[in-house]
């Protein structure tokens, strides 16, 4: 089992504390996107003004293992400020991509590195999402079936996927998802399916002690007011097993809107959890 050692952790990582530790999530910048217009996400440009999207990962902690969920944007990116994003993966007209600092130089702040994972997870196959997947190839992956299946067809017919950044999944070991996954064992951390943005488009709930239930929404939503409204985004590979989704996962945790950077700039960072 390998587990987040951050140096006020560390009497917690003394041997015969790890079954102790709380069930905790970290919460990381992996970069931010902006865009001209947000009719691409199903909304006119009078419904709201938001034109900054957050990209987040986060790091699970649980007493029996460690899971990373999400990837984030590509480690090339780091450093460039505003640039173009990557060929063939944002549709948003005019957008540009800010990577300030890798995964991987974040992981080192809480005393990890990207083979320090049990498990990763995403929650589909869009760049801003696995961007750091290639650099995690010595782990096990829980990828969707559906989604893995699309992935390695011979002909690419999700919009905006770069097989590029996919590559990993492919060749390190993996447990194929079909349907709702429990990660530990105890029904605390549950990848559940929520597909329609992507074939195999997947969700992760968490059930913290002090927290409550929080749901990582991957891209089922990217606004609140979208959320609200119902807004499918236009390159979504099936509008109405989006909405079925949505109507699925509404199940009262607090719902983390993952591109939401406004609710994202008030979350604690870490290495400062939620547990």
């Amino acid at each position: 089992m390998r587990s987040v050692v951050t140096p006020w952790l560390a009497l917690l990582a003394l041997p015969g504390c790890t079954a102790d530790r709380p069930l905790s999530v970290y919460v990381i910048d992996c970069g931010r996107i902006r865009f001209g217009s947000p009719a691409p996400f199903g909304l006119a440009d009078s419904e709201t003004d938001i034109r900054e999207f957050s990209v987040p990962c986060y790091v699970v902690e649980h007493p029996a293992g460690t899971l990373l969920w999400e990837a984030g944007m590509p480690t090339h990116l780091a450093g460039q400020g505003w640039t173009d994003p990557p060929p063939g993966t944002i549709g948003a007209s005019g957008a540009q991509v800010r990577l300030d600092r890798p995964l991987s130089a974040s992981l080192r702040e809480m005393g990890l590195d990207m083979g320090s994972f049990d498990y990763v997870a995403v929650s589909h196959m869009h760049f801003d999402h696995v961007g750091a997947v290639n650099e995690l190839s010595s782990t096990t992956f829980l990828t969707a079936r559906a989604e893995f299946d699309a992935a390695m067809a011979d002909s690419i017919t999700v919009p905006l996927f770069n097989p590029a950044y996919y590559t990993a999944i492919q060749s390190s070991e993996r447990i194929m998802l079909e349907g709702e996954h429990d990660v530990f064992g105890d029904g605390r951390v549950r990848i559940l399916p929520a597909p329609g943005h992507t074939p195999g488009h997947q969700v992760l709930l968490v059930h913290l002690e002090e927290t409550g239930q929080v749901l990582l929404a991957g891209d089922l939503y990217f606004f609140k007011i979208g959320r609200e409204l119902r807004r499918v985004p236009r390159f979504n590979v099936d509008a109405e097993e989006t909405r079925g989704s949505m109507d699925r996962i509404e199940t009262g945790a607090e719902v983390w809107i993952e591109h939401d950077a406004e609710q994202f700039d008030t979350l604690r960072k870490s290495p400062i959890p939620y547990r």
